[in-house]
């Protein structure tokens, strides 16, 4: 396939491997903040961050990809990326770089749910791009959206409480 227009990246490690997103895919990238992981959380759903009271979803891409089984250990040099549309934060290893470099498209049908979009070239390997769209299926999206409406719940209960 020909090569894109030249984009801006934002490359990240993933349990030693490089990876990608569009920088425009995300709106901020935060140092690991305190995360509240409720009871029913588990998995690659790391906890809740409380963003100006709203609890957001913050997934271990590396568990959720398949490349650790269990989480990281606690390390303080780990960031949050946060999706553009605000749904959705990803913790990852280390942001290492952003970068403006041309990519090669993938085809849909070669990863899980057409997750990895395209490929660019960066510190002499290829790098895959991650689409922050098609990270999580459908079905995952939906419990994701199911355990933040529960959590946004319970801290709604909170201000119930502090009112009376």
């Amino acid at each position: 396939m020909a090569p894109s227009s030249i984009a801006t990246y934002l490359v990240f490690d993933l349990a030693g491997t490089p990876c990608a997103l569009h920088r425009e895919s995300v709106r901020e990238i935060l140092p690991l903040p305190h995360l509240h992981a409720p009871p029913a959380t588990g998995g690659p759903l790391s906890g809740f961050l409380n963003l100006g009271g709203v609890p957001l979803p913050v997934l271990d891409l590396a568990q959720l990809l398949g490349q650790r089984d269990h989480p990281a250990p606690p390390n303080p040099y780990r960031h949050v990326l946060l999706a553009a549309d605000g749904g959705l934060a990803l913790l990852v290893d280390r942001v290492t770089d952003v970068v403006e470099s041309q990519s090669n498209a993938v085809a849909d049908t070669h990863t899980l749910n057409g997750c990895v979009e395209a490929e660019i070239a960066f510190g002499g390997r290829l790098v895959h791009v991650l689409s922050m769209e098609r990270i999580l299926t459908a079905e995952e999206r939906d419990r994701i959206e199911a355990l933040t409406r529960r959590a946004a719940e319970r801290l709604g209960s909170f201000d119930a409480v502090a009112m009376s």
